[in-house]
Parts: C-alpha cells; sequence; structure tokens
C-alpha cells in the first residue's frame, strides 16, 4: 500500500474519472500519518484559549459497515511532537509538569464501544481507553458523520473521520497550574481534544 505524501506527487493518467469503491460490510484502516492531526484547546488565564497540536499521530480503525457498533479504533499520538507555537511552554509541556514525555512518550485511545443508532451516515459515538502518563480512564468522542470512501489518485481507497471530546487534564495526572493575582488559574482544567484524519484501506 502507497500513501502520497504531498501535493506534488505525480498522478497517473489511468486515474482520470476514478469512481469511488464500492463499500464493504467490514474493513480495515490504517491512519495516514502525514493527513491526521490531534489538536487540543485550553483557557488561559481566563480570558482566552490556547490552541496547539499534541504530536504525529498513528493507529488503525476497522469500520463494518452494517453493524457500526462491530466497528473499532486504536491510536497513538506521540506527544514529544506536541506544538502549540511557544518553545518555553512547548517544553513546559513536556516536562513532568505535564505530559512528561520522556517517560511517557504516547498518549493512546483503545476503543471500547461504537455507538451509531442511525448508521455510519448519522451521530456516531465512540467511547474507549484514554492513556495518558501511564493513567488510564474512558473518554467518549463525538465523530461526525462518514462519507463514503473514495479512490485517491494513486488507487487507494480512502476515507476522512473528525472526531471530538472534552476532558479534564487533572484526572490524568496533569495538575500544574499557577493563581493569578486577578483571581483564577493560569491554565483550565478542561481540554477540547480534535482529532482528524484520512484513513486509507489495508489489502483486502
Amino acid at each position: 500500500m502507497s500513501t502520497a505524501t504531498s501535493f506534488e506527487s505525480s498522478l497517473p493518467a489511468a486515474t482520470a474519472g476514478a469512481t469511488a469503491p464500492a463499500a464493504a460490510e467490514a474493513r480495515a484502516w490504517t491512519v495516514d500519518t502525514s493527513h491526521a492531526t490531534a489538536g487540543f484547546r485550553v483557557r488561559h488565564l481566563m480570558v482566552s484559549h490556547v490552541r496547539g497540536q499534541l504530536g504525529p499521530v498513528s493507529g488503525t480503525a476497522v469500520i463494518d459497515e452494517r453493524e457500526p457498533s462491530r466497528s473499532r479504533v486504536d491510536v497513538s499520538i506521540d506527544v514529544r511532537g506536541i506544538d502549540s507555537r511557544e518553545p518555553k511552554r512547548d517544553e513546559h509541556l513536556r516536562s513532568a509538569d505535564f505530559f512528561d514525555v520522556e517517560r511517557h512518550p504516547a498518549v493512546t485511545f483503545h476503543s471500547t464501544r461504537v455507538e451509531a443508532p442511525d448508521g455510519l451516515s448519522g451521530d456516531i459515538r465512540v467511547t474507549g481507553d484514554l492513556t495518558i502518563r501511564g493513567v488510564t480512564r474512558p473518554v467518549t468522542l463525538q465523530v461526525e458523520p462518514l462519507e463514503a470512501p473514495i479512490q485517491d489518485p494513486w488507487g487507494n481507497a480512502r476515507r476522512g473521520v473528525s472526531a471530538r471530546g472534552r476532558v479534564n487534564r487533572k484526572d490524568w495526572g496533569l495538575k500544574w497550574n499557577l493563581a493569578i493575582e486577578a483571581g483564577g488559574v493560569a491554565v483550565g482544567d478542561e481540554v477540547t481534544l480534535e482529532i482528524d484524519a484520512e484513513l486509507v484501506a489495508q489489502p483486502a
């Protein structure tokens, strides 16, 4: 299986007019790491939000079109690559005050339940075990309806997925904070997670 790593890759002429592949009942997919992001948003000084990326995303999924509840997903995020566009803040986030990346370089999510009462074309809830700093707790992600897969210019079956969720960072031991004179704290407890990824079908 080959995936495109840049928009500059040459397109074979034979793909002109290609149609989307038919959906199988259950199919295995791999996260295209070059087209996947795991973002976060958290309050700063009680007046604004800081946004950033947690790091490179990898993983696999099995999507069952006929029985969505049998679907599953496993994702790993390399938080050593955390990026909030401020080097000193990123260094602090990698430290033992937060993610402690020297001992815990990855954040992982393993699904335990998939709920899609209206099928994959409706709203989807994926519950699973989120592990941060060696602490595992259940989290439910809201997943947007899945579009049918397409065939990309390189001959791969491909589809997109977007998921959102909210967590309290203290539940995973990320407790560092700083009181501010005006009242409140420097960093909010609630963190919004946003995951967007393209999936590429594995060979049958």
